[in-house]
């Protein structure tokens, strides 16, 4: 039984293809890899990232028009917050003296 293995274990190895792609198909993959990689590259050198910060008095904090919510932070101690409506901070704690919202959008 033993041999028999040995023996058909090269035999298995010539079952497994060692090149998995014909060389037209690896020059059309890596083409269209440099084209994707430049036109991606090109489009995120001309965007940037503009974030401020907003805060106000209370529990909740709204981001001004075309930014989104990073982050959130709150007053008094309270680590529980959550995003309503992808714009507001809300600081869940009772009784809170401020809230603070990280708002960011992307400018090209």
């Amino acid at each position: 039984m033993k041999a028999l293995s040995l023996v058909l274990l090269p035999v298995l190895g010539l079952l497994v293809p060692s090149q998995t792609l014909c060389p037209m198909d690896e020059a059309v993959n890596k083409k269209l890899q440099e084209h994707t990689s430049s036109l991606i590259s090109g489009s995120l050198s001309k965007m940037s990232l503009d974030c401020q910060t907003v805060t106000s008095r209370g529990n909740l904090a709204t981001c001004p028009a075309g930014f989104t919510i990073s982050s959130c932070t709150c007053g008094s101690a309270c680590g529980s917050w959550d995003v309503r409506a992808e714009t507001t901070c809300h600081c869940q704690c009772a009784g809170m003296d401020w809230t603070g919202a990280r708002c960011c959008r992307l400018r090209a």
